[in-house]
């Protein structure tokens, strides 16, 4: 029986640590391993760890954010696959079994699933991401420029070998974190993804004002954008330096787009909104219509809401982009 590591990265989450241990340890797959890498923290994050002795193995190290948390666990693991488990997130029972069969069966280089959104307080929303998934080589796309759907770093588990031939990953000051995105999208390079169409976990948003236009925890919308280019910068010299591989200099991602929809349209005057869209709409119109994951429907349906942001009323168009944005704020519409 081949072994599975979930390494659960923490930094400063003493509230919400434990739940995530406990997790891992309740999984049914006989030959899993968990790690736990505190990555520096000043709460009362080691004494939770220490309080589970030798059930799981403790790493403490100095600060110095996720992608050097990822280079750590990927060097440590001595495991086939790994799973990364984000410290305010769960795994559900069966999580490992369930992936370890799509390992056994399909060999991929990824397995994803979905994961349910819950609340701080561990609720379930209703929410679940992401809401469309992919099978097989997804390197032709990757190649193409088009990042596929994933869902958040918890909800993948890898082949080591494969990430190996990605990470390390340089560590700088400024591209500390987004670790994922790394893990993503170069397993992608080297093999194909199998998908889960089922939540085997949950995925914590702890954003006060997770109602709005933003839905992550450590970016926020008007971030997130440059975030995104400077770590497709980064993979793409991977690539090409350990893969030989040539990722065109851009990408199309809707996630990406959205953002820069959101950050230049949310709340803003009539007329600003109208010379974005005419002006500077070009690539997200793009990663709409030439989405080669959505269908006709999801694509008509998203470039009508996207026009009711022309209209006068602000609430109206204020709304639109909140539903365009976060599935959050779709749910807590009435």
């Amino acid at each position: 029986m081949k072994k599975m590591t979930v390494v659960i990265c923490n930094y400063n989450y003493e509230q919400f640590l434990a739940e995530a241990i406990d997790s891992a340890l309740a999984q049914d797959y006989m030959n899993t391993h968990i790690m736990v890498i505190d990555d520096g923290s000043t709460d009362g994050s080691r004494a939770i760890m220490e309080g589970y002795g030798t059930r799981i193995t403790s790493v403490f190290k100095d600060n110095g954010g996720q992608v050097s948390a990822y280079n750590l666990g990927v060097q440590l693991v001595e495991t086939d696959y790994v799973l990364f488990l984000d410290s305010d997130d769960v795994l559900y029972p069966g999580a490992v079994a369930e992936v370890m069969q799509r390992f056994e069966r399909e060999n991929p280089a990824k397995v994803q699933f979905r994961l349910d959104v819950i609340d701080p307080m561990s609720k379930r929303t209703g929410i679940f991401v992401p809401h469309s998934g992919i099978n097989g080589d997804c390197r032709d796309l990757l190649l193409g420029g088009w990042l596929y759907p994933s869902p958040p770093a918890s909800g993948n588990a890898y082949s080591v070998k494969a990430l190996r031939q990605i990470f390390p990953i340089p560590e700088a000051a400024t591209n500390r974190y987004g670790a994922d995105f790394y893990a993503i999208y170069g397993a992608a390079l080297v093999g194909p993804i199998s998908t889960i169409p089922k939540s085997l976990g949950g995925y914590r948003v702890n954003d006060d004002g997770a109602r709005g236009v933003s839905f992550a925890n450590s970016e926020q919308t008007d971030k997130a954008p440059k975030a995104f280019t400077a770590r497709w910068a980064t993979l793409r010299d991977i690539a090409s330096r350990r893969l030989g591989m040539q990722l065109p200099a851009e990408f199309h991602d809707f996630a990406h787009e959205k953002a820069h929809f959101c950050s230049s349209v949310y709340q803003a005057p009539l007329t600003t909104r109208w010379r974005w869209m005419l002006n500077d709409s070009h690539a997200y119109l793009h990663a709409i219509v030439a989405n080669p994951f959505w269908s006709l429907k999801k694509k008509v349906g998203t470039l009508v809401l996207s026009s009711l942001c022309l209209v006068p009323y602000s609430p109206i168009a204020d709304y639109a982009v909140r539903y365009i944005s976060n599935p959050l704020a779709r749910h807590g519409a009435g």
